[in-house]
């Protein structure tokens, strides 16, 4: 069975593929995209050129460009955990306070260089908070293709401040989590799966995603930097 999956999930996927990998008796190969964008990697370009997938796992914006785009198998999609947009600085770097409108408005300018990820996150930052902040050509904005490009971006010290969805953060090794974003310019985004239209693994795509949405999977959910909305 193959998977592909974006950025903030993955955290959880990892801990959580060994685990259903033994309980179902399979090999999943894993590959990776951005929800949303341009390019390439999007999971929707690479759907589009037949990358071969019975699984995605991506933002709910995301998915559903590929529902209303037939790329899905109706009724199979489940949403699977949620997680905020935060700010992520260099190891060992100042935290500057993120938590209101105008505290973020002055770390921004005070940062100078902001990365962010060219997927869901970065779409809403650079469409909607960055010019209701009055925030456009004062500060350098870079968008990388995705989460783990502004990361590094960071980590490199080739940005002072980065804008991306916790769990990213969290897992990445050499950045750190400065605060989450200001509640009134927030996007808690909701991680999506679903089987993909045509798939021959459809039970067990089935299976994947009935376990990556259940308790059992809440507490490496929640380790990652992800609220689990697990049904049962």
């Amino acid at each position: 069975m193959k998977v592909i999956i974006s950025g903030g999930f993955e955290g959880a996927y990892r801990e959580l593929l060994p685990e259903f990998e033994r309980a179902a008796g399979v090999r999943v190969q894993t590959g990776s995209g951005a929800s949303q964008g341009t390019g390439p990697q999007v999971i929707a370009a690479q759907l589009a050129r037949g990358v071969p997938a019975d699984v995605v796992i991506l933002s709910r914006e995301g998915l559903n460009e590929l529902i209303a785009a037939g790329r899905i198998a109706p009724g199979t999609d489940r949403d699977l955990a949620s997680t905020p947009i935060g700010a992520a600085v260099r190891k060992g770097a100042p935290k500057p306070d993120v938590r209101t409108v105008q505290a973020l408005e002055r770390a921004l300018l005070e940062a100078g260089t902001v990365a962010v990820p060219g997927s869901t996150s970065g779409i809403f930052l650079v469409r909607e908070v960055f010019p209701r902040l009055g925030l456009e050509g004062k500060i350098d904005v870079k968008v990388t293709p995705r989460g783990t490009g502004a990361a590094a971006m960071v980590a490199a010290g080739e940005a002072r401040l980065a804008l991306l969805p916790v769990s990213e953060i969290l897992a990445a090794p050499a950045i750190e989590l400065a605060g989450r974003i200001a509640p009134e310019i927030q996007l808690v985004q909701v991680f999506s799966a679903a089987s993909v239209a045509g798939t021959k693994e459809l039970e067990l795509a089935q299976r994947l995603i009935a376990f990556l949405g259940s308790q059992r999977a809440a507490a490496a959910i929640t380790r990652s930097g992800m609220d689990p909305l697990a049904r049962g």
